[in-house]
């Protein structure tokens, strides 16, 4: 049974085509850059818990910006482990954790770079709200992967034109699976509220938070694509030598 078929038959799910065609993909890497309320964190809590309930012994490691946010994701997937039949508990060793019968773990961290170091041998590596999480947690994370190969999800809305997040979706195509799915596009999100929300929001937040765009802050002198535009990777940089007197 691939992710799909059980976060349908055995999670109680009702998918839409794009959630679905996400969880029946066996990609390495997978970024998600789609709108509010989409559901990224159901379908991420599915993929994990189908991951350790399949994958006995496993480990399955969520991040987020915060504590709050790693345990609002933890609390979710409790919600949906009852559906399984299992009693939920913590591994006995971290506060936001949730231990599987078959010895499999899903551990949530906060968005320190701290936390993270000891653990290796990740067999999944979610992370949560990931235009927001810094850099230096992305980085010292994802060596947790190495030894076991395991799979990388990057999830999120965006925030602005920076970061590991905007400079995955921006610049990384090789060996990932790209998913944008604008709030327009998504059949729980009422016409009304978008036209609210746009309305009363402005352009500038409604572009970012429901059609999944890239928006300057406005804090450069120049539009990031200007820039980016503008360079020659081709070019050789003037080296100076040293001057004579």
């Amino acid at each position: 049974m691939d992710a799909a078929d059980f976060a349908r038959e055995r999670l109680g799910l009702d998918l839409d085509a794009r959630q679905e065609e996400v969880l029946r993909s066996t990609a390495k890497r997978t970024i998600l850059n789609c709108s509010r309320q989409w559901g990224k964190s159901t379908i991420a809590a599915a993929k994990a818990l189908h991951r350790a309930y399949t994958v006995p012994g496993c480990l399955v490691l969520v991040a987020s910006p915060s504590d709050r946010q790693s345990s609002e994701f933890l609390r979710k997937a409790k919600d949906l482990v009852v559906r399984l039949g299992i009693v939920p508990r913590g591994d006995g060793d971290n506060e936001t954790s949730l231990l599987f019968p078959n010895g499999s773990r899903i551990v949530g961290l906060p968005g320190t770079e701290g936390t993270g170091r000891g653990f290796s041998n990740a067999s999944l590596l979610l992370i949560d709200e990931a235009a927001r999480v810094d850099d230096s947690l992305y980085k010292m994370l994802r060596p947790v992967l190495a030894v076991s190969s395991g799979d990388l999800w990057l999830m999120s809305t965006p925030c602005g034109k920076r970061g590991f997040f905007y400079n995955v979706w921006a610049h990384e195509r090789r060996g990932w699976l790209r998913v944008s799915v604008p709030a327009t596009e998504c059949p729980r999100i009422p016409k009304e509220h978008l036209e609210e929300e746009r309305a009363e929001q402005g352009m500038a937040y409604f572009r970012q938070e429901y059609m999944c765009e890239f928006v300057d802050n406005g804090s450069g002198a120049f539009d990031r694509d200007v820039v980016e535009g503008a360079l020659d990777g081709e070019v050789s940089p003037l080296r100076l030598g040293k001057t004579r007197n």
